[in-house]
């Protein structure tokens, strides 16, 4: 663990830790001084993200988000804001229009609750958006200049890449994660994540260097949607999974360059 870390940072890096594996090693490969900015969000992300599902009673996981969504109200609001060891910490460097924009990105999480499908292609696009693209923007803004649009782009391919990986999951739980699943299909949704990819890459430039430690997060995107397109059917095998020489190397790579 980083040295100079609080009691509360250390327990958002625990959390993340035992939670999402894979955004604690992207929190290790950023900079000692991001990560006391990016273990407050991720952090953030694990919890509202199982909000939804410690609880069959859809009333009680209502609660449990609103109790974000509530937390996130009073540092936008500059009001005293609860004790928690994330949204302690969080408030120390969220900033308040910043933690106003972040409700969407609790508030999209409902989908979870029910089991109902998503309605149409748009809400589902809405869902990656606001649940990877939102979040992400949020903690690239709170280390240095960006811009949001790529952000977004590169958020919308993370959460998609994500998502497939989720889906068997999603699947055994009894959600319907996707409108369509055949194979042709799939592999439409795995290029779209793969367009936004390349549209964002090719604005890198907007994104300033300390700013690019929130995308790390991201660095297996672009591999995952490559094997979603080329074979759609592993989605549903929970086959997305890459070696581990692979993972490191490219997280390596990533961290050391600043390129995405």
């Amino acid at each position: 663990m980083s040295a100079g870390f609080d009691d509360d940072l250390t327990a958002c890096a625990a959390l993340v830790q035992r939670a999402d594996p894979d955004r604690f090693a992207a929190a290790m490969a950023a900079p000692v001084a991001a990560r006391r900015v990016l273990f407050p969000f991720h952090a953030l992300a694990v919890e509202v993200a199982r909000a939804p599902w410690v609880t069959a009673e859809p009333m009680i996981a209502e609660m449990r988000l609103q109790w974000w969504r509530d937390a996130l109200e009073e540092i936008a609001r500059g009001e005293t804001v609860r004790r928690h060891e994330v949204v302690t910490p969080l408030s120390r460097v969220l900033a308040p229009e910043t933690a106003a924009r972040l409700d969407a990105f609790v508030a999209v999480r409902r989908w979870d609750i029910y089991r109902e499908p998503f309605e149409d292609p748009a809400e589902f696009t809405r869902y990656i958006d606001e649940s990877a693209g939102t979040l992400l923007w949020a903690a690239a803004s709170s280390l240095g200049p960006t811009d949001e649009s790529v952000v977004r782009d590169y958020g919308f391919a993370m959460g998609l890449a994500n998502w497939f990986r989720a889906i068997p999951e999603l699947e055994a739980r009894g959600r319907i994660p996707l409108l369509d699943g055949s194979a042709e299909a799939v592999r439409e949704l795995a290029e779209q994540g793969l367009d936004r990819l390349a549209r964002a890459r090719r604005r890198r430039d907007a994104i300033s260097r300390p700013a690019r430690a929130a995308l790390l997060a991201g660095w297996q995107s672009k591999a995952i949607l490559r094997l979603v397109q080329r074979t759609p059917a592993r989605v549903a095998a929970g086959d997305l999974g890459l070696s581990p020489f692979s993972r490191h190397l490219r997280l390596a790579l990533q961290a050391a360059t600043g390129r995405w």
